[in-house]
C-alpha cells in the first residue's frame, strides 16, 4: 500500500516537472521569436533608411551615380563571361584597321611653294593638298615636256581646283575629263570612280591633253580639241582663259605676285606654238626658236 502511494507521488511530481519545463520552453521560444522579429524589423528599417539616404546622395551627386552604374555593369559583365563555359566562347576576331591612304606632305621647291600659295589664296583651297597637286603637276610636266603651269592653268579654268567638280555633260574632276569617253585610261587605275582622285585625274587629263596637242600641232589648238570645240569656229574663249591664267602662273614662277582676283584681265599670248618649260625660256630668249616636242606620258 505504501509503495502505491510513493509511485503516485513520483508520477505527480514528474508530470508537474514536465509541465513546468514545457512552459519554460514555450516562454523561451516566444522570447526568441519576439527578439528575432524586433531585430528583423529594426534591420529592415535600417535598410530602408540606407536606401533613402543612398537615393538622396545619388541625386545630389551624379558623379557617384555614374561611378556606381559603371562598377555594376563591369561586375555583371564579368559574371556573364564567367558563367559561359570556356569551350563555347568564340575567339575574338581581330579587326584590322586600314591605314590612311593620304600621302605624306611633299617637300616643295621655292617655285612650287610660291605657286601653291598663290593658288591657295586665289581659289580658296587648302594649301597642303594643293601643294601635293602642284608637285605632281611639276613632276609630270617634266616627264612629258609640258609646262606644269599650263597643266595647272587648265585645272584653274576647268574646275577651280575642285577635285569633285562635274559638268552637266559628264566631265569630272580637276581637269574635267570626260570619264565615259576616256574610261579606258582609268581601267588600270581603279576604274571610273578614280576620276575624283586628284592625282589620278591629273595624270589622265595630261594624257588627254597630250593627244589633243599632237592632233592639233600647237598648244592653243590642242586646248580647242581638249574643250571639245575642234570642229567649231570658236572655242568660246576657252583657250584665251587658259593662256591668261598660264601667264599669271608663269609670273608667280618668276617671283612676281600677280593679283589674286579672278576678274583680273591679262593679255593673252597670240602665238600658237608649244610652250617650253620655265627653265627653258632663257634658252628661247637667247635665240633658239626650235619647237619642243611633247613626249607621251608613260613612254618618257
Amino acid at each position: 500500500m505504501t509503495v502505491l502511494v510513493i509511485d503516485k507521488s513520483v508520477n505527480s511530481n514528474t508530470r508537474a516537472f514536465l509541465r513546468n519545463a514545457q512552459s519554460h520552453l514555450a516562454t523561451v521560444a516566444e522570447d526568441i521569436a519576439q527578439g528575432f522579429f524586433q531585430v528583423t524589423h529594426s534591420s529592415f528599417a535600417l535598410v530602408g533608411l540606407a536606401v533613402v539616404f543612398s537615393a538622396i546622395a545619388l541625386t545630389a551627386r551624379p558623379d557617384l551615380r555614374d561611378a556606381g552604374e559603371m562598377k555594376l555593369m563591369t561586375w555583371l559583365q564579368k559574371r556573364r563571361v564567367a558563367e559561359v563555359p570556356a569551350a563555347i566562347v568564340a575567339p575574338t576576331e581581330v579587326v584590322r584597321v586600314e591605314q590612311p591612304v593620304a600621302p605624306k606632305p611633299r617637300l616643295l621647291s621655292t617655285q612650287q611653294a610660291a605657286v601653291a600659295a598663290w593658288i591657295s589664296k586665289k581659289y580658296s583651297v587648302a594649301l597642303e593638298p594643293i601643294g601635293a597637286v602642284v608637285a605632281e603637276a611639276f613632276d609630270i610636266g617634266r616627264n612629258v615636256k609640258l609646262d606644269p603651269t599650263l597643266i595647272l592653268a587648265i585645272m584653274a579654268v576647268e574646275s577651280g581646283f575642285n577635285p569633285f567638280a562635274q559638268s552637266p555633260v559628264g566631265a569630272q574632276g580637276l581637269m574635267q575629263v570626260m570619264t565615259r569617253v576616256h574610261h579606258d585610261k582609268y581601267a588600270t587605275v581603279g576604274g571610273q570612280l578614280a576620276a575624283f582622285d586628284p592625282v589620278t585625274n591629273l595624270r589622265v587629263g595630261v594624257k588627254v591633253l597630250q593627244e589633243c596637242i599632237h592632233r592639233a600641232g600647237s598648244i592653243e589648238g590642242g586646248l580647242k580639241h581638249y574643250v571639245g570645240a575642234a570642229n567649231l569656229e570658236s572655242d568660246g574663249g576657252y583657250a584665251g582663259k587658259v593662256m591668261a591664267e598660264h601667264a599669271r602662273l608663269l609670273a608667280v614662277v618668276d617671283g612676281k605676285r600677280p593679283p589674286t582676283s579672278r576678274n583680273v584681265a591679262t593679255p593673252v599670248p597670240s602665238q600658237r606654238t608649244p610652250l617650253p618649260l620655265p627653265a627653258q625660256r632663257s634658252i628661247q630668249e637667247a635665240g633658239e626658236n626650235s619647237t619642243e616636242s611633247v613626249a607621251l606620258l608613260g613612254q618618257s
